[in-house]
């Protein structure tokens, strides 16, 4: 019984242990709180190997995880508003229609310009990405993180987040959208290409 105990736990150490830093990432997205992250992340990989045994083998270890911190977080996030039981992100903020984008021959200069001018900018824009990307509306940020950042597939993204896959790619693509927006403002405010008369 002992040797079995400690068969699972290092199985299950060695598949769901990498993982860390990349839950950690997320969940000090969610809740901004270095402590408040930390305990979210360690209650994550409570439950993980409490219900190890449920976890089909051959499948995606990383995104089961992102689903376990997920509904943590959302289940804490409940009992601290005392929310109904069940969230609708769509219920919650609605996108507006009326948002002017740029056309894409203007992002294209953007990213040209970027590139070539102002490539070892990178750490200098940093912290304004993360900015932009924690602004964005709580199921546009999520789906960007375990898109763009954990490179996680739509399919699992579906799964984390118990939406169809229709819904993940047009999450995306909203979030993109206002990422680039917000993106464009920091470039033309910090002078990186010429503003638009």
């Amino acid at each position: 019984m002992m040797r079995e105990e400690n068969n699972r736990r290092k199985e299950f150490e060695d598949i769901a242990m990498e993982h860390l830093d990349s839950l950690y990432s997320m969940a000090i997205r969610l809740v901004f709180n270095k402590e408040a992250a930390e305990d979210l992340v360690q209650e994550t990989y409570l439950k993980a190997y409490r219900f190890f045994d449920t976890f089909q083998k051959g499948t995606n270890i990383k995104a089961w995880l992102f689903k376990i911190l997920r509904n943590t977080f959302i289940n804490k996030y409940r009992k601290t508003v005392k929310l109904p039981s069940e969230i609708f992100y769509e219920d919650v903020e609605s996108v507006n229609s009326n948002l002017s984008y740029k056309q894409e021959s203007d992002s294209a200069e953007l990213t040209d310009t970027l590139e070539t001018k102002y490539n070892d900018l990178g750490n200098l824009m940093e912290d304004d990405v993360k900015h932009a990307i924690d602004s964005l509306p709580i199921e546009y940020k999520e789906a960007i993180l375990l898109s763009d950042v954990e490179e996680l597939s739509y399919n699992d993204i579906a799964e984390i987040t118990n939406v169809p896959i229709g819904t993940v790619k047009s999450r995306l693509n909203r979030g993109r959208k206002l990422l680039q927006k917000s993106l464009w403002e920091y470039a033309k405010d910090r002078g990186f290409i010429k503003r638009w008369k």
